[in-house]
């Protein structure tokens, strides 16, 4: 009999009961909820108010790909021209789609807010295994928290964008003059804004996010719509036979590839579900197939925008020069004809990114929670700290808002500082993809997984789809390193290869003076390690 059949038949006969204290709170889980979390080696603290549509609201708006596409259209504008973002754009999706599909099956095993580092806790060989943990646990945290100071800051320089644009209108005789300091006040009021919603409890947010998936679905036809309607539009070998290589690269080729920062960006963070999980009913079905659906929903929304941004932009020179630092709104205003019309289609992206950055929030606390209760932080138990009412890590949140303020000061003495250090974001988060995915497929290459099927199963094909994943990611990840442009210098520099090399230094070296004595691998909690 296999590790969940004895635990199931454990709970049949009564011998494992949740305690008195959990009792009223484990009402909110499923029979499976139970069992995964015993099997985890994990008390349930947090309550389950998401179901399938509230956690696939959270999921797409926080990935939010087809406002992610328009706001970093200018790396592959750059990079590869309209042709080039076409077919990069595809080439990403499906690799990355490999890459979903591989976490969905693992999630699905094991539903647990600790995501990648407990996978492989888990899955890595066991000479290993709590040393690989650890460090992507520290990938996974300082990723996420990249994460969120990126989007605040990005809603911060958009919002300044929007003054820039519309102070240059001809109608207007008022200047705004572009100052660092003031996208780091924006940054920081985006953040505590983030911070109070998230606050109020995970309740509250569920019921959000529901209303958001619909914002996001209806917000993309109400973009859509407009510039069809109004524009002049591009020819069809324009859009897909016209490549550009403006960043000066050797070949077009290079060049196209360093532009894959456009849809990997828009990708990054399907594992968002999975930091939720615990707050998810019936996680083991419900996270996985949220993962899959938000692939394709999101996929499907940013390729139709991109063409859309493709015919109806006009001249691309007018587009890379936008006085706002962001090209898409110079593409509304060359579709539409009307400064107001343009600023007000933004104001939809920045609503969007502004739901976006809540989302981020949600999933940084919950993969901070999640490594401090292993003990994997400092001030762990600090950290690991769940409200009694609201049934919320209330100081991974603050603590996370509190690191944001602190990163977006960087931006007044230096924004290329700063971005050295949002960068890490991508890079870290890819690489802790790339860590877990590789140690479930030697698992289950030396038959060290479960033989029971999960509810979420890639059957005979996971093998395939594991290993095409890797590949992928692991050509992908080469080129998040790239800059943009051939020739840099330190304000252009792509420093994220730095960044998540000081990372890993830094993490080994807090393994090596504290976590290998104070870190509580989550294998060591498992049931079939008990």
């Amino acid at each position: 009999m296999d590790t969940s059949a004895k635990y199931a038949s454990r709970v049949r006969v009564g011998s494992v009961q949740p305690p008195a204290s959990q009792e009223k709170l484990s009402m909110a889980n499923t029979a499976q909820d139970d069992l995964d979390m015993q099997r985890l080696g994990k008390t349930q603290q947090l309550k389950r108010n998401f179901r399938f549509v509230s956690i696939l609201g959270f999921n797409c708006t926080l990935m939010a790909t087809w406002e992610s596409i328009l706001l970093t259209s200018n790396y592959g504008l750059t990079n590869g021209g309209r042709a080039g973002m076409v077919y990069v754009y595809i080439g990403t999706f499906i690799g990355f789609f490999t890459s979903v599909a591989s976490l969905a099956e693992i999630a699905s095993r094991a539903p647990t807010a600790g995501g990648q580092y407990h996978w492989v806790s888990e899955y890595a060989p066991p000479s290993c295994q709590r040393f690989l943990s650890y460090i992507t646990g520290w990938l996974a945290v300082l990723g996420w928290q990249a994460a969120f100071a990126s989007v605040c800051f990005l809603v911060g320089t958009l919002i300044q964008g929007l003054l820039v644009t519309i102070c240059s209108a001809p109608t207007t005789q008022h200047i705004y003059t572009f100052e660092r300091w003031h996208g780091t006040l924006l940054a920081i009021a985006i953040a505590v804004i983030a911070t109070v919603l998230n606050g109020w409890g995970t309740h509250w947010l569920a019921s959000l996010e529901r209303l958001l998936l619909f914002i996001h679905i209806f917000g993309f036809f109400v973009v859509l719509i407009p510039l069809w309607v109004k524009a002049d539009r591009a020819s069809s070998a324009e859009v897909f036979q016209t490549f550009s290589n403006t960043g000066g690269w050797p070949n077009i080729g290079l060049a196209c590839l360093v532009g894959q920062l456009t849809p990997i960006f828009s990708f990054t963070g399907p594992d968002a579900a999975t930091h939720m999980a615990e707050e998810v009913q019936d996680a083991s079905r419900v996270v996985p197939w949220c993962m899959i659906s938000t692939a394709v929903v999101n996929g499907t929304l940013g390729f139709v925008m991109l063409i859309t941004l493709l015919y109806t932009m006009g001249d691309i020179d007018s587009v890379l020069k936008a006085p706002s630092g962001f090209p898409f709104i110079t593409a509304f205003h060359n579709a539409t004809g009307s400064t107001n019309m343009a600023v007000g289609l933004a104001c939809i992206i920045l609503v969007m990114e502004v739901c976006s950055a809540l989302g981020i929030l949600a999933t940084t606390s919950r993969q901070i929670f999640a490594f401090a209760r292993d003990e994997g932080l400092p001030f762990s138990s600090t950290l690991a700290y769940v409200h009694p009412k609201s049934k919320t890590p209330v100081w991974s949140i603050l603590s996370s808002t509190l690191v944001t303020v602190l990163l977006t000061l960087i931006n007044i003495g230096s924004t290329a500082a700063f971005n050295a250090i949002a960068s890490l974001a991508i890079a870290s988060m890819l690489t802790t993809y790339i860590i877990a995915i590789a140690c479930f497929f030697i698992a289950r290459w030396q038959s060290r997984i479960s033989t029971t099927s999960p509810r979420f199963s890639l059957g005979p094909y996971g093998p395939v789809i594991n290993v095409v994943s890797l590949f992928y990611l692991a050509f992908q990840i080469i080129f998040t390193f790239f800059p943009t442009t051939k020739n840099v210098g330190p304000r252009t520099m792509n420093w994220s290869v730095l960044m998540v090399g000081a990372v890993t230094i830094f993490a080994i070296l807090q393994y090596v003076l504290y976590a290998r004595k104070a870190y509580h691998a989550p294998v060591s909690r498992t049931l079939q390690n008990q």
